[in-house]
């Protein structure tokens, strides 16, 4: 099944509609019912779930909005990128991994959108609809007219080989223009650039004159604070090791620290044999006399190390100032003004302009257009072949369309050169060529025999338009796209076994997709996983609709209506279920 199931879509408010909801499953939903019902609110409603344009006057006065509400139930990669977007934007799934959407439009044409929990912008409902919804119908054409959707989907039909060439090619692309524009850059730009290099030079060279060191400030710092105090330092020091460790200036019988721990230590070691404890004790005092020792000759080394040199304190000045200048001109410390440089000299390397440079670029944008030129040709070799298999299946899938004589055609065409694009040569013609090749590729449409080959959207009325987009639909069906489809009334001008051609096809698409169809053929209708029939209610002073499930016998007097308008005649039912019995076979894969 796909990766996205529109679960339940609640529209209150709406044209026709005033509150009703509309519980949607994952394979075939049919939505039927008389004409003026309000079925195209539903589309209306969709529209608007997923950032559609918003027109003030379908709002009911009463109550003077229209909200239009759904749950998501996401899976797969559509998960993950739609998720990932809407907690980026603040809002987050329900606990269950369900996505609320809600739209509210005001009869004043006003416009608000909720997703995910959080007020969002309209265009956010229309980021997720680009992801997980497509609408087919007689005015909702657009998504395969323009020719850079044709062109994605005849890349999307060649398979996976022919995307890794596509991959290849908006890589080499990317790396020529990078190169083609650096280069130009560094043409047209070539005196700023040399001044902007002699400035950075300057730089590096009073920086590489006094040669910082990392930390070297604060190591400098420190030490003239012991230069300038060294005497009192001296004296704190003597004083202290006195103490642990008795000193010249010391009474030859003045006790120190060690000499008395090893008295206390021997005197409870005397008496340990009487009780352990104190000999315990006399074994940290041990410890104890150890620690004294080592502060004893850290301190005698202290004292050796101490420098009182006024020539060392006037150098250490003289340095401390030498490294104030480069930290006034480029950073705030010496570690600072290190990666300065670095970055200085990375952008010396940047701005270079020399001649041998612009030639060795040269030489590499010229290689570099010889593979972005190879690669394209071998695209559209790929794409040429790809469109044939493409126009003759879609062709296929015409046939059981009503529309047995009509053909497809796919046009691969080199790009005219003169647009805001670069040419290049593409198996021997020049073309202009953008990151996805060298190709504009125009699906065409022959009506029936004789008839001239026209562009899409110029070749096909509006019904027919419907049943080719279900032809490329059902030819792509598992093969990625929009996981949610809806076709509003593309069996327009279509009856009898075509139709039932319809509905299979619809239901075949169901198998991996989740398919919703507005239609008013029975014939359809019968291979609907799901029947909703929208009905309308004349009994007060205004006209309003609702959505409701139909099953079983109430399933078929809606067909025996749709068949021949007579809900309750049993010949019509009797057509009903075989109807029903027949789709129900054909379903089965």
């Amino acid at each position: 099944m796909s990766g996205a199931v529109l679960e339940e879509l609640r529209i209150t408010g709406l044209g026709v509609i005033e509150d009703t909801t509309l519980p949607l499953t994952g394979g075939m939903n049919v939505i039927t019912g008389e004409t003026g019902a309000g079925k195209t609110m539903v589309v209306t409603g969709l529209g608007l779930l997923f950032g559609g344009r918003a027109d003030a006057g379908r709002v009911r006065a009463q109550p003077g909005r229209a909200v239009v509400e759904g749950r998501l139930r996401l899976r797969g990669r559509v998960a993950g990128t739609v998720h990932a977007r809407i907690t980026d934007a603040g809002g987050e799934p329900d606990e269950d991994g369900s996505l609320l959407l809600s739209r509210t439009v005001t009869v004043e044409g006003r416009s608000r959108a909720h997703l995910g929990g959080r007020s969002m912008p309209v265009s956010m409902l229309g980021e997720v609809g680009e992801q997980v919804v497509a609408v087919h119908g007689q005015s909702d054409q657009l998504r395969l007219l323009r020719p850079a959707e044709q062109r994605a989907a005849l890349d999307r039909f060649a398979g996976p080989e022919h995307e890794k060439l596509l991959d290849a090619l908006r890589e080499a692309y990317t790396r020529w223009r990078t190169v083609v524009d650096d280069l130009a850059d560094r043409r047209r730009n070539a005196r700023a650039r040399n001044q902007e290099a002699d400035l950075l030079r300057l730089g590096l060279d009073e920086i590489t004159r006094v040669d910082p060191q990392p930390g070297e400030d604060d190591d400098l710092k420190a030490e003239a604070q012991r230069l300038e105090h060294a005497e009192g330092l001296r004296t704190a020091a003597q004083l202290a090791h006195q103490c642990v460790a008795g000193g010249v200036e010391a009474a030859d019988d003045t006790p120190d620290a060690t000499a008395l721990l090893g008295t206390a230590r021997r005197t409870l070691e005397a008496q340990a044999g009487t009780d352990p404890a104190l000999g315990e004790l006399a074994g940290r005092l041990e410890e104890a006399a150890t620690l004294v020792a080592d502060v004893s000759a850290e301190l005698s080394a202290y004292l050796a190390g101490l420098d009182a040199d006024p020539a060392r304190l006037q150098a250490v000045y003289e340095r401390r100032a030498a490294l104030r200048g480069l930290t006034r001109k480029y950073a705030d410390d010496v570690d600072g003004v290190i990666a300065w440089a670095e970055r200085a000299r990375t952008r010396l390397s940047s701005l270079d302009t020399s001649d041998e440079l612009l030639d060795e670029l040269d030489r590499e944008a010229s290689r570099l257009a010889g593979e972005v030129a190879e690669l394209a040709g071998r695209v559209s070799v790929s794409r040429q072949e790809a469109a044939g298999r493409f126009a003759e299946q879609v062709t296929v899938e015409l046939a059981g369309l009503a529309m047995p004589h009509a053909r497809i055609e796919v046009a691969v065409l080199p790009r005219p050169v003169g647009r805001a694009e670069p040419s290049l040569p593409v198996n021997g013609v020049e073309a202009g060529v953008g990151p996805d090749g060298a190709d504009e590729v125009e699906l065409r449409l022959l009506a029936h025999p004789g008839a001239p080959a026209l562009p899409l959207q110029r070749g096909a009325s509006g019904g027919e338009l419907s049943r080719v987009m279900l032809a490329i639909e059902v030819v792509f069906a598992g093969s990625g796209g929009p996981p949610t489809l809806v076709f509003d009334e593309v069996d327009a001008g279509v009856g009898g076994q075509a139709a039932v051609e319809i509905g299979r096809r619809l239901a075949r698409l169901a198998r991996s997709h989740q398919v919703l169809v507005v239609t008013h053929l029975p014939q359809v209708a019968a291979f609907a996983d799901r029947h909703l029939v929208v009905a309308k209610d004349t009994g007060g002073a205004v006209t309003t609709s609702g959505v409701r499930v139909v099953e079983d016998t109430e399933r078929a007097r809606e067909l025996a209506r749709m068949l021949a308008g007579l809900p309750d005649s049993d010949l019509g039912i009797a057509h009903a279920e075989e109807l029903l019995a027949v789709a129900a076979k054909e379903r089965r894969p």
